[in-house]
């Protein structure tokens, strides 16, 4: 299947699915990348922490504005990437036809990427050069 559309999930949709969303933006810039977040944080810009970082590889995130995942989304995306198994079990039974096409965005590692939310700047920093690693793994892939 041809990967057009990609979504990237969290919880908040302020921390790193925001992160990633940029990351695939900057390395696949004709594809359609999107973030929502499972319990997303609606209307909230992207955590300062997380926007430092990137910042700091010289992207900025000042655009980005959170949302709530909904079945339209899901239905839009060829890809889905979520940060935790427990996310894409969430997103598998709440939306069944999201199997076959959710996949933790650190698959290829057989990872999931821990939420920094409310951690120190420290924090932010490893989980943004590991969401940085699984772009590029899935970039490699796609």
């Amino acid at each position: 299947m041809q990967i057009q559309n990609i979504l990237v999930v969290c919880i908040g949709n302020i921390c790193r699915s925001p992160m990633a969303e940029y990351f695939f933006k900057q390395e696949l810039p004709h594809l359609k990348i999107h973030s929502a977040g499972i319990s997303g944080l609606v209307g909230h810009p992207a955590d300062e922490k997380a926007q430092h970082c990137m910042a700091e590889l010289g992207i900025q995130m000042q655009a980005h504005v959170a949302r709530k995942l909904n079945a339209e989304l899901i239905k839009q995306a060829d890809l889905i990437l979520v940060m935790s198994q427990n996310q894409q079990k969430h997103v598998e039974q709440t939306w069944p036809f999201a199997k076959g096409k959710t996949f933790r965005l650190g698959h290829w590692q057989g990872r999931n990427v821990a939420d920094p939310y409310q951690k120190d700047q420290e924090t932010f920093n490893e989980a943004c050069a590991l969401i940085q690693q699984c772009v590029t793994d899935w970039k490699n892939h796609i």
